[in-house]
């Protein structure tokens, strides 16, 4: 059983930059972050597996950068140039087998969430 706790949420303004982290209380294959937003679903925006290899939503490259300490077991999601539309509740997931941001499915385990806010 693996336990994630995320912190690093918060309010910022269009533009501005936050910094997810994710300590897991062991070692895993893949790392990601999910986020939904009020009335929709969840939707996968980034991942990482423990060699390194990234997967971002399209809506998120350019600004978004996922990067995890193997050594600390911590996952990471640098947010710049925020907008709007990516204030959400963002999930830090992980699984054992397979590393995708296209479906929750190979993820067993879940963190309890943390609120991002972009205002205009």
């Amino acid at each position: 059983q693996v336990q994630l706790v995320e912190s690093g949420g918060g309010s910022v303004q269009t533009g501005g930059s936050l910094r997810l982290s994710c300590a897991a209380s062991g070692a895993i294959y893949c790392m990601a972050w999910f986020r939904q937003a009020t009335g929709k679903g969840r939707e996968g925006v980034a991942a990482i597996t423990r060699g390194g290899t990234t997967f971002l939503a399209d809506s998120v490259k350019g600004r978004f950068t996922i990067s995890r300490d193997n050594a600390k077991n911590t996952l990471y999601l640098q947010m710049n140039s925020l907008k709007p539309e990516d204030t959400a509740v963002y999930y830090c997931a992980a699984a054992q087998l397979s590393c995708t941001i296209a479906t929750v499915t190979p993820y067993n385990y879940w963190g309890q969430g943390t609120q991002v806010t972009v205002s205009s």
